[in-house]
């Protein structure tokens, strides 16, 4: 909720509406070019990580890109 609280006063003065549909984590290990998305948020729940994922993939073409319901 922390990200979406700061981006959604600038996104609504640029004209978009803006909804959460839920949170997660994204552990980033650029060395070995690897990407895991999970957990959730506490105020929004989990987001659907499969969506997250192919919005990853089109820009990080050379990572290994995962996602898992796991917490931790």
């Amino acid at each position: 909720d922390h990200i979406f609280e700061k981006v959604n006063p600038e996104m609504e003065r640029l004209g978009y509406e803006c909804k959460c549909l839920g949170g997660g984590k994204i552990e980033h290990n650029s060395k070995d070019k690897k990407i895991r998305v999970f957990g959730l948020s506490t105020g929004y729940g989990k987001a659907d990580h499969s969506v997250t994922v192919e919005i990853l993939k089109k820009e990080y073409t050379d990572y290994e890109i995962t996602w898992s319901d796991d917490k931790k």
